[in-house]
């Protein structure tokens, strides 16, 4: 106010002293009336900014208790709009960097599972060190990321293990199935296509897909079963795959009153006319045990693992029918009932 007044003081001298002409001293005036009455009113708004600032100041006195200086407040406002065109352009440079970074993660994946699958690598092994990458490469960009955007690294990582902590504690059993995925991938009890029965509960199947925590089989009927890893990994389990040959043992029953060795001939010409049994491996035909009705032979002879229980039907229909055709009685339980006369 003391400027604009000083100002009007001013020019109305030189104005009513002749300095300048009529025409233009009315244009002065004019001017001089309008700029008087815009410094009133900069005066005017800044006076009302210092009366918020102040009163601003004493809220936040009497809510925490300490002085607050007017001026640091003031400082905050003028400079707010700067920080958060800079915190904005920030923002909007680290998601281009993440998005281009997960691009790049996607491309070194698959560049690593190509040239695991030229090694011939296990799928399972692949698939476990492919997610470890991926994983382990995406976890760094975010500590990178948010130590460009101010966060103090060493923080940053405090602060996932903090919640890596409190996750692992509240997810213990997911935590035991993925300890047990890893083991099987490195102990290797099984691989893809084997087919395995689990022990505990009798579980059996084909592995389809072994996973960080589960394992998946199909059984021979084509249901899946899913079975977790930190149960599979703890108990015994068959593995009837995991050599290439088995032992195929199948048993037949005679009656008392027929020639075992004619048996033996008959069973034997059955077992070479299979095209699953190995013809370069033993095959015998044994008497295994006496039954109350029975004598009972064992056909013991070698096939491929996968084609166990196709060979298992085949032989059994084969000695069957060579049975039959020769005559030879396959006798069921019965019970012979004797009259004796007084």
């Amino acid at each position: 106010m003391l400027i604009s007044n000083l100002f009007n003081n001013l020019i109305g001298t030189a104005l009513y002293q002749g300095a300048v002409p009529s025409v233009i001293k009315n244009t002065v005036l004019a001017s001089t009336a309008s700029s008087a009455a815009s410094l009133e009113a900069v005066s005017s708004e800044e006076e009302m900014v210092s009366q918020t600032t102040e009163q601003a100041a004493e809220t936040l006195a009497m809510i925490s208790g300490t002085d607050v200086d007017p001026n640091a407040i003031e400082k905050f406002w003028n400079e707010l709009p700067d920080k958060l065109l800079s915190l904005g352009i920030k923002l909007a440079f680290a998601l281009i960097a993440l998005i281009i970074c997960w691009k790049i993660i996607n491309v070194v994946v698959k560049a690593v599972r190509k040239s695991m699958e030229r090694a011939k690598s296990d799928e399972s092994i692949i698939h476990f060190v492919c997610k470890f990458f991926e994983v382990g490469l995406k976890f760094l960009v975010i500590v990178m990321i948010a130590t460009s955007l101010g966060f103090d690294s060493a923080s940053v990582v405090a602060l996932l293990g903090s919640a890596g902590v409190a996750i692992g504690l509240a997810v213990q059993g997911t935590l035991s199935n993925l300890a047990g995925g890893v083991m099987i991938l490195l102990v290797k009890p099984f691989r893809l296509g084997d087919y395995i029965i689990e022990d505990t509960h009798k579980h059996e199947g084909t592995v389809k897909e072994i996973s960080l925590f589960t394992t998946k089989l199909i059984t021979p009927d084509n249901r899946v079963i899913i079975i977790p890893n930190g149960e599979l990994s703890n108990t015994s389990l068959t593995n009837a795959t995991g050599n290439k040959v088995r032992l195929l043992q199948v048993y037949v029953g005679i009656s008392y009153n027929e020639s075992i060795d004619k048996a033996r001939s008959v069973l034997e010409e059955a077992m070479n006319s299979s095209k699953y049994i190995l013809k370069d491996r033993e095959m015998m035909v044994v008497v295994n045990d006496f039954k109350d009705s029975s004598v009972e032979l064992q056909l013991r002879s070698w096939v491929k693992s996968y084609d166990y229980l196709a060979s298992k039907w085949d032989l059994n229909e084969r000695a069957k029918k060579a049975l039959d055709q020769a005559g030879i009685e396959i006798p069921f339980n019965q019970v012979d009932v004797h009259m004796k006369k007084d």
